[in-house]
């Protein structure tokens, strides 16, 4: 899943969190990966994000036990 995700209009941290990883516990991961925009709370249409792959030992903040298993 290592790649980019490009940004529509309207697009927030947490949706896109949740498009790119499958659940918006995973924006602040998003966040630390893409430092250069954390001014920004709603993006325009075409900023590129780096949305590295999950690694082994990352769970969902906040997220169940037996939902990050």
């Amino acid at each position: 899943m290592d790649g980019t995700y490009t940004t529509r209009q309207g697009d927030a941290w947490d949706a896109i969190a949740y498009r790119v990883y499958g659940s918006e516990a995973y924006t602040g991961f998003l966040m630390e990966h893409n430092p250069r925009y954390l001014g920004i709370f709603v993006f325009g249409p075409g900023v590129t994000l780096q949305t590295p792959e999950l690694p082994a030992n990352v769970q969902a903040a906040g997220l169940p036990v037996w939902r990050t298993v």
